[in-house]
């Protein structure tokens, strides 16, 4: 039963929070506390101990030491309906609307307006168009269709979801990583505009830069302990990343050096069904070649036809000077390999091992007569691990246990296994802690250093100014501007992938 207490001047006190699995403390004497209009960045490695020290602060997950109280209740643990009623709510990293209903439905879902058993619309309708008006998104229409939205309008939706009850602290669990620079602005304006009117945020990124533009304060993870506590702007940027790591990270974006030769990956005039369209590119081996552009300019789509998942309308893909045939294993074969935005549907299969996972798509190797030498896949897939520095038991676990970040490094463990000659990477840090990024920064530049081309797309225009060679901006499925990176700006590529640019292709 929930007690409730005198909350003083927090909106949520967590203290001695610990969470034990199979003798393992995945989380141990954790405290947190919040005021009213606290902004608090939540940081931390991939498997560091945040989502579950969310879990324990919603009901979601039984703690076995530790107290949560919110906004003066005590709230018992695995209790996610006490959490709830208290004012905890959370907007997770993997939208959950139904984008078959309307605005508004998505909003009152689970909490609508009844009298004598019939739904009472009109009063639903109007605290929607009442919490979106304290969004300052009065503009979005209630009857609106889900599917009609932006990403961004989506996200929107979910967080008026959550303050339609008398919300006190709301979780956002990596809430940029699909949104364009200008959508990132105006959820920023919001949660602002929110933490105004006294709503205590939790913000969860991997984005140091965006933490400073929103947060006032931080509480860093590591191995499932509080590493540092306190307010931002007694911070620097590397003692932060120093107390998420546990050790001194002297360059955020480690240089290993690599010489660009021949010509390896060449698309002429290369159409999609919708996107991409006349793409003319050329990558040589070992250079790293950078892919801007905003949320659906075809970037993705520029790569899946690539690869052959999209097939392509016209135009010529050549590797190696080889014309690649329209299938999708005889462009493997030939040495292309990818890596996936999404790699929980598309880039990992989920429910098999680390092994099977980084050695599928090359399993030569380790099989004759049809039969596969389980011995040495198994051997191939701990020397990936560790060249990877994937934190697992084993081998043989099942990849939907990893973290994020440690996902990520199957995927490209995978792509590395193949031997392939051109490497095509889609988001290949998104939503992957600092350490981690680093570590995938140092994999692009080998890559490159053992004469491999890389395509690189990212939505984080920092990344590619640090790591590639050139830079192609994408705008509307077409590439409207190339120059070698030092050529560029964070200002200049913004303003080309908005289509703001005139300048000629280089």
């Amino acid at each position: 039963m929930a007690q409730r207490e005198n909350a003083g001047e927090y909106s949520l006190q967590a203290h001695g929070i610990g969470k034990q699995y199979n003798q393992n403390w995945v989380l141990r004497d954790a405290d947190l506390t919040l005021r009213p209009g606290q902004v608090l960045a939540l940081l931390g490695e991939n498997g560091a101990g945040k989502s579950t020290l969310v879990k324990i602060l919603s009901g979601a997950e039984r703690s076995d030491t530790g107290t949560v109280r919110i906004g003066g209740v005590t709230i018992p643990t695995g209790r996610p309906d006490v959490a709830k009623r208290a004012g905890f709510r959370i907007v997770y990293q993997e939208l959950s609307v139904c984008l078959d209903m309307s605005v508004d439905d998505n909003v009152l879902l689970g909490q609508e307006n009844s009298r004598r058993g019939w739904l009472d619309r009109r009063r639903g309708r109007q605290q929607v168009r009442d919490v979106l008006r304290r969004l300052g998104h009065a503009d979005l229409e209630p009857n609106r269709p889900m599917q009609s939205l932006s990403v961004a309008q989506r996200q929107l939706v979910e967080i008026a979801r959550a303050l339609m009850s008398d919300a006190k602290v709301l979780v956002l669990d990596e809430p940029t990583s699909s949104l364009a620079s200008e959508d990132v602005r105006v959820l920023f304006e919001t949660a602002r505009r929110l933490a105004a009117g006294g709503l205590s945020i939790i913000y969860i990124s991997h984005f140091l830069e965006e933490v400073r533009q929103l947060c006032d304060s931080y509480l860093v993870l590591r191995d499932g302990r509080v590493a540092g506590q306190g307010l931002l702007q007694d911070a620097s940027e590397s003692e932060i990343v120093s107390l998420m790591v546990g050790r001194s990270i002297d360059e955020l974006f480690p240089k290993v050096a690599h010489t660009p030769t021949t010509p390896c990956l060449t698309l002429s005039e290369v159409s999609g069904v919708a996107l991409p369209r006349d793409i003319s590119l050329t990558v040589r081996h070992g250079e790293i070649m950078g892919i801007a552009g905003l949320v659906g300019a075809g970037r993705t789509e520029t790569l899946r036809v690539i690869t052959g998942l999209d097939t392509a309308n016209s135009g010529i893909v050549t590797l190696d000077g080889k014309r690649l045939g329209a299938s999708v294993g005889g462009r493997l074969r030939a040495g292309l390999a990818m890596v996936s935005e999404d790699r929980k549907h598309e880039g990992l299969a989920q429910t098999m091992s680390i092994q099977d996972n980084a050695t599928l798509s090359r399993l030569s190797p380790y099989s004759k007569y049809g039969w596969l030498k389980k011995s040495a896949q198994h051997k191939a897939a701990a020397d990936l691990m560790k060249r990877l520095q994937i934190k697992a038991i084993g081998p043989e676990q099942s990849v939907n246990t990893l973290s994020g970040g440690n996902q990520q490094k199957v995927a490209i463990a995978r792509t590395l296994h193949q031997d392939a000659s051109c490497l095509l990477l889609d988001e290949p840090t998104r939503g992957v802690d600092v350490g981690t990024k680093a570590e995938i920064y140092r994999l692009i530049g080998q890559a490159a250093a053992e004469g491999r081309a890389v395509v690189f797309v990212s939505s984080y225009f920092r990344e590619l100014l640090e790591l590639c060679d050139r830079i192609a901006v994408i705008t509307r499925g077409r590439i409207v501007d190339i120059r070698p990176t030092s050529d560029w700006t964070e200002h200049e590529l913004l303003t080309a992938s908005m289509g703001i640019t005139t300048n000629e292709k280089r």
